[in-house]
């Protein structure tokens, strides 16, 4: 099927449950650029193994998040006048996104970290994706947009994730939560758009196996990525793997506590915005407000 032939022939729009008053609102933000800014090698409350993990998801957005512009964008010209606009604004909160974290990946290199091959596995990875057709590059980012929402509410509603951490580098997360929830539908309603002609159980059984296999790859791949990081400061072994399940598990127990938004993907009628997480958005913005002397928001 030629999906863009198909678009442009019906541009009429699509109902979804994305709120039709939402904004989604680019923060041009910077974090840890001060000259006296020295976060420490263990940045998350000392603790080597919170860091490695957060440090590791970081090294994977500078390309992940190109890969997700252009895959929306492949899709955007043709594609309703509002949710273009959405499109437009979930690009430039990605390209931002992308330059936090080529200065927080930095900091990481400058900590003494060799990051050449955990960058090497996500240009591998995403190497398997060039001449894949537009809708499987969709299809994933789709996926991939949505474990990052899931994350980002727990980022922001529990404040144990980011406790005693350098204040600079835990506000660059939770901006990025914060921006992640703003956008979580975006991507999800350009796939119902660029599949609208499909069956139900067609849409549902490709979107599904494509979650089945990005969640190992994902986890697989983090999960190295992170023992790569705590090798280097000389964790390995049986009682390291162990800690990090622990921690991925038990407390905080991220992933642990993403189970419940991972298994609603699969039931039928899902959507991002089926709950409504503004609230978290408000949340964030008030304490980044308030960090603030003047109480203004930064542009």
């Amino acid at each position: 099927m030629n999906i863009h032939s198909s678009l442009q022939a019906e541009p009429e729009t699509i109902d979804t449950p994305t709120p039709k008053d939402h904004q989604i609102t680019p923060r041009d933000r910077r974090f840890g650029r001060d000259e006296g800014h020295q976060p420490g090698r263990w940045w998350l409350n000392n603790d080597p193994v919170a860091t490695a993990f957060y440090n590791a998801l970081s090294l994977t957005f500078p390309r992940g998040e190109a890969f997700f512009i252009e895959s929306v964008k492949a899709f955007r010209d043709v594609t309703p006048e509002k949710l273009q606009k959405e499109i437009r604004a979930f690009v430039k909160q990605e390209i931002i996104h992308t330059r936090e974290h080529v200065a927080l990946n930095r900091r990481v290199e400058e900590a003494g970290y060799d990051t050449s091959r955990i960058e090497q596995r996500v240009i591998e990875s995403l190497e398997m994706t060039k001449g894949r057709p537009a809708i499987a590059n969709l299809g994933a980012t789709m996926i991939l947009e949505h474990f990052t929402a899931i994350m980002a509410q727990q980022f922001i509603a529990n404040p144990q994730h980011f406790a005693k951490a350098d204040k600079e580098t835990a506000d660059l997360w939770r901006w990025h939560a914060l921006e992640e929830i703003e956008h979580k539908g975006v991507a999800y309603d350009t796939w119902l758009y660029a599949t609208r002609d499909w069956s139900r159980w067609q849409r549902w059984k490709v979107k599904s196996l494509l979650m089945l296999v990005i969640t190992r790859n994902f986890w697989t791949n983090r999960y190295s990525d992170t023992l790569d990081l705590l090798a280097q400061d000389g964790f390995t072994g049986f009682r390291t793997n162990m800690t990090l399940l622990r921690f991925l598990l038990v407390t905080p127990g991220v992933a642990r506590k993403i189970i419940v938004p991972w298994i609603k993907f699969f039931l039928p009628g899902f959507h991002p915005w089926n709950e409504d997480d503004r609230h978290l958005i408000d949340l964030a913005e008030s304490e980044f407000s308030a960090a603030l002397p003047d109480g203004t928001q930064t542009a």
